[in-house]
């Protein structure tokens, strides 16, 4: 089966091999990095353009490792998951100081990268060197728990070990960088989670779940976690042609990003007169200011939560009395420098 199964992919992958923007015979672990941290939760079409933004701002590692966090979060806005270029920057600073500017080539190496698991370290040491490690990502789960029959959850770690242990096998006598960009195409073109081109599948002949009529079925997961609402009310103060800010700090979303100032609600009512005016005065002592607009709430969809943004528009008419270190003035038209989460960006950018 195995022979079977490599041979028949590898043949599928030569006659529909899908370019990448990175090149297909790139061998630079850092680009391959680079490429693959964007890439991680991120659909190529998007990240694509990130990937050729990063290496031109940053051509090389050591270039990454002495960027500042806020240049590498504005790049990276709009991407989502910020963790991973707060990771990206950490594993820079750690190559160049602690390895001397080598990037790590072996799979044990690039696993003590921060932001680098065993996905990636595989991912990496196969295309950047050739070595034998088979990613399992959600494609290769896909294919091989329909192909061999897996009816265990695939969120259980015994049940990834099974799936790895099948990739590897699989793999054997196969180019590690081949196979794996093989198998990742595949569930991305043919073995796709809805509608799986099943009637042209060249797997199909010894396909598990084809046979028993169990395609839909597979792979199985653990009950999906619940979608969390929250409803943040954003109050955009001006004065003088600037804009207050925060940078959050919080373990908590949007961590690194600047925001507007807001309150977090059970509800997305609009704050009432009084309310308002408590947050204002808590937050710069008492002020005159002129009341401008509320919007209607604007949604964002994040990793098992909704937030649900409204943005209140107000203007000093004073300097105000006081201000927490960690609020800064920045001027409207300096605005697009600083990282910021899309809900808000896009609602300052109108």
């Amino acid at each position: 089966m195995a022979n079977f199964f490599a041979r028949t992919l590898l043949s599928w992958h030569h006659a529909h091999h899908r370019p990448l923007p990175w090149g297909d015979n790139e061998r630079d672990p850092y680009h391959i990095w680079l490429s693959e941290i964007i890439m991680q939760q991120t659909r190529i079409s998007q990240g694509a353009g990130y990937y050729l933004r990063f290496v031109e701002r940053f051509p090389s590692v050591f270039d990454l490792s002495v960027a500042s966090i806020d240049d590498i979060m504005r790049l990276w806005q709009g991407l989502g998951y910020y963790t991973r270029a707060r990771n990206l920057h950490k594993a820079a600073i750690y190559i160049v100081r602690d390895l001397n500017g080598h990037f790590p080539d072996s799979f044990e190496g690039l696993l003590a990268l921060p932001g680098v698991g065993p996905y990636s370290a595989a991912a990496i040491s196969s295309f950047a060197y050739g070595l034998p490690h088979a990613v399992v990502d959600g494609n290769v789960k896909r294919v091989i728990a329909r192909f061999a029959g897996i009816t265990q959850s695939i969120d259980v770690a015994s049940t990834q070990d099974k799936i790895h242990e099948l990739a590897s096998g699989f793999m054997k006598d196969a180019s590690p960088a081949l196979f794996n960009q093989a198998i990742m195409n595949f569930g991305a073109l043919v073995c796709k989670p809805q509608a799986p081109l099943c009637s042209t599948c060249p797997l199909s002949k010894r396909c598990f779940a084809l046979r028993h009529d169990m395609v839909d079925a597979l792979p199985v997961r653990s009950k999906k976690k619940v979608n969390r609402v929250r409803y943040f009310h954003f109050v955009r103060i001006e004065y003088r042609g600037k804009i207050l800010l925060r940078r959050r700090e919080e373990k908590d979303i949007w961590q690194g990003l600047y925001v507007l100032p807001f309150l977090e609600k059970k509800s997305s009512r609009s704050l009432s007169v009084s309310q308002i005016n408590t947050f204002v005065t808590d937050l710069l002592g008492p002020c005159d200011y002129v009341y401008k607009d509320c919007s209607k709430p604007v949604l964002q969809q994040l990793s098992h939560q909704t937030i649900s943004g409204r943005f209140i528009l107000l203007t000093l008419l004073a300097s105000p009395r006081k201000l927490s270190e960690e609020y800064v003035w920045a001027a409207k038209r300096l605005i697009h420098t600083v990282a910021k989460p899309k809900m808000i960006a896009d609602f300052l950018e109108q």
